[in-house]
Order: structure tokens, then sequence, then C-alpha cells
């Protein structure tokens, strides 16, 4: 099992980190890929990655900090020097984001969308699939990708946590986007703000489109939620989809695994 998707460059991981990654080797994630969402985490995850064999990075700002003083006028160039460091494998988390959260409103969406788009010229600059972030943005983020087709790679990439419309699932998927669930696959009812459950959205979806995510310390799944998230919890994520797939868990772990591989060019 591969955790595409975690954050263990943050404050909550600071103290325990090398005891979180061997936990989750030991259930049975033999890989990790950590995600930035500024300059600093990027960084940390760069660092991260050249301490443990089996963890890899993803560098990128996210849409909460495309307004943020640590944007600064320089902020594309130190991401690509970023993303020119051994073991990056994507450019992430980019994107779009017009959920309003407590802690942060929302970020005008043109410079927004400026963010998002010097970040998907960039990976094509650098061959590198994309990693994206969608949260109540999943037309535009969608009409952004068609109109800058001729940038994607051969697979492009993924979708973090996705969350959205059949409609935009669909369109994702034909343009060759993998799709990724995470813990809150596990949880009962719809997402605040969204239309249809998770569980109905990875029904439609082959087998070899899907990849399994933590988001860590984010989204753990149940039936530990309430606590903070560990790449470990990964394989009850995918348990979990494999029980909505109605196959083994072997056969998840399997093709999952072997779609990051693709993707990532692991």
């Amino acid at each position: 099992m591969i955790d595409v998707h975690c954050h263990l460059n943050f404050k909550r991981f600071a103290d325990d980190y090398d005891e979180v990654i061997k936990r989750a080797y030991k259930a049975g994630v033999t890989t990790i890929i950590n995600v930035g969402t500024k300059i600093d985490s990027s960084q940390k995850a760069v660092e991260l990655a050249q301490k443990y064999d089996n963890l890899f990075a993803i560098v990128g700002a996210h849409p909460h900090h495309a307004d943020k003083h640590e944007l600064e006028s320089d902020w594309l160039e130190q991401l690509e020097k970023l993303a020119k460091k051994p073991k990056v494998v994507a450019i992430g988390e980019i994107g779009m984001d017009y959920y309003r959260y407590q802690s942060n409103g929302i970020v005008d969406k043109k410079l927004q969308m400026e963010v998002f788009q010097q970040q998907i010229k960039l990976a094509h600059k650098l061959k590198l699939p994309l990693q994206i972030h969608n949260r109540h943005a999943g037309e535009d983020i969608i009409n952004i990708l068609l109109n800058h087709k001729s940038y994607l790679l051969n697979p492009p990439g993924m979708f973090h946590c996705f969350a959205g419309t059949f409609e935009v699932l669909k369109s994702a998927l034909q343009m060759g986007f993998c799709i990724g669930f995470d813990g809150n696959i596990t949880y009962k009812g719809v997402s605040p703000g969204e239309t249809v459950a998770l569980s109905e959205l990875a029904k439609r979806i082959s087998l070899d489109r899907i990849v399994i995510e933590t988001d860590s310390p984010y989204l753990t799944p149940q039936p530990h939620r309430g606590s903070r998230n560990e790449p470990q919890y990964a394989i009850l994520t995918g348990k979990f989809i494999a029980q909505i797939k109605d196959i083994s868990f072997q056969e998840l772990d399997r093709q999952t695994t072997e779609n990051t591989k693709r993707m990532f060019r692991l």
C-alpha cells in the first residue's frame, strides 16, 4: 500500500515522525509521499525524503496560500529549485478552493487561478505530474485544465481527496487523472457543500484509476475518527474501498500501488 498524500512535514508530527513512519511500515504501507502546501512545508517534505528510502516529496503552493506573505516575488523560482531536488515526484497540492474556513476565508478567486496556472506551467517545464486540490471549485478547475491540456503529461497526475459531482469526475477521468480517496470516505452521509457521497463516486471509477491517501494528520478514517491521522491508516481506507468495489484487499492494494508507481514514475 502507498500513501500518496500526507503531511508528516507539518508541526503535528514534529516530535514523532520517525515513530509514525515505522508504524506505517509495520502496518503494510511500503511507501509514503509527503506533500507541501507552501515553500517552507515543501522544503521540509524534501528534507524528509532524503532521510528515508521509501519517502518521497511533492512540492507546491496550496490555494489557501495564494495571497499570503509566503508567496513573495520569487516564490515560483524557490519552488522550481525545490522541485528539481531528488525524490520530488509531482507539483502539488495545487488547485482551487471556494470553501470558507473559520481560520481562512475564501482567497481571491482570480489570484488562486493565477497561482494554479503558474504551477501547471512549472510542472510542464519540469515534466512532473500534478496533485490537485479541489474544494467546491470543480467546474473552474476542469475548465483551467482543459485550457492547459497541452501542458499535461500522460498520465497527468491525480485529484487529491476527491469530492464533487459525477460530471466533474467524468471530466477528470477523461483527461486521464487518477482519483485519490482518504479516510473521509468511511464517514456517513455527504460532506458539507457536496451533493454526492464519496462511496458513490468510488463505485463509478475503474480500479486502475484509484489511489489511496490519508491527508495525515487530517481526515482520520473510522473507527479512529477524532484522533490524529497517520499513514498507517491508509490500510483502513483501502479495505473500506475494497468492500465498496466488492474485491479483495489484496487486489486493491496491488492495483492502487501499480497506479501510483505509473503516475509518479516510482
